[in-house]
């Protein structure tokens, strides 16, 4: 098991929070809390070890395609892929959005 946190510059801010997936039953997990800071502050906890570049460039992704909320987000990955990992992070934005 290897944790990771990262802080990404934010560009909106949101309220509320959200909860996409569930890590008992198999699946990726990511929480998000939105606050009112100037940046997205991410604790990953990953099955898979030397995942630190892989989850930067993730991130730097998603800043690039989208405007990323400021707040925590917490994320037990279970090993998924960049793919779904994606999804599940746009999952807990959307639910924040329309909270």
């Amino acid at each position: 098991m290897e944790h990771i946190t990262l802080t990404v510059p934010a560009s909106r801010k949101l309220s509320g929070k959200a909860l996409a997936g569930v890590v008992g039953s198999g699946d990726m997990e990511v929480l998000f809390i939105a606050d009112q800071s100037q940046a997205l502050t991410i604790d990953i906890t990953t099955s898979i070890d030397n995942s630190h570049k892989r989850w930067e460039v993730l991130f730097d992704r998603l800043q690039k395609v989208s405007s990323l909320p400021a707040g925590k987000m917490t994320i037990h990955d279970f090993g998924a892929t960049p793919g779904v990992a994606r999804i599940r992070i746009e999952q807990v934005f959307e639910g924040v959005n329309h909270a």
